[in-house]
C-alpha cells in the first residue's frame, strides 16, 4: 500500500525528502528532561513532539528549543514550520512565537480541542 501511495503522489509532487530533527534537553545528570521531534521535507519542517519537562518549565527552554528548529529549518531551506496541539498543551505558546491558527479539530478528544499551527520563515 505505501508503495502505491508513493507511486502515485510522484505523479504530482517531487519525493519528500524527510530529514528528521531531533533536539534533546538534558540535565545535568545527562537525563533527557525536553526535547523537539520533527522532520523536514518539502520545504517544510513538522514538529512532532516539543516538551520539556514541569520541573524545568518557565526557563525560557521550550522557546530555545523551538528557536533551535526554526533556525534549523531554515538552514534546510524550509519555507515554514507546521504542527499540531491540543488546546490543554501549548496553542498560546506557540501564537506567541508567530504561529497561525490554520484548523481546529473540535471534539478531539472529547471535550477539547486540537489546534493546527503554521508560521511561514523568512
Amino acid at each position: 500500500m505505501l508503495a502505491g501511495l508513493r507511486a502515485h503522489n510522484r505523479h504530482h509532487a517531487p519525493a519528500p525528502g524527510w530529514s528528521p530533527l531531533n533536539l534533546l534537553l538534558r540535565d545535568a545528570g545527562g537525563a533527557v528532561c525536553g526535547g523537539l521531534l520533527g522532520e523536514s521535507g518539502w520545504g517544510w519542517l513538522h514538529i512532532h513532539i516539543l516538551w520539556v519537562a514541569e520541573s524545568v518549565r518557565r526557563r525560557g527552554y521550550g522557546r530555545a528549543l523551538l528557536a533551535r528548529a526554526e533556525a534549523e529549518a531554515r538552514e534546510r531551506g524550509c519555507r515554514g514550520v507546521h504542527l499540531d496541539t491540543h488546546e490543554f498543551q501549548a496553542p498560546a505558546f506557540y501564537q506567541r512565537h508567530g504561529y497561525e491558527v490554520f484548523g481546529v479539530l473540535e471534539d478531539y478528544p472529547a471535550g477539547a480541542r486540537r489546534y493546527f499551527l503554521a508560521k511561514a520563515l523568512r
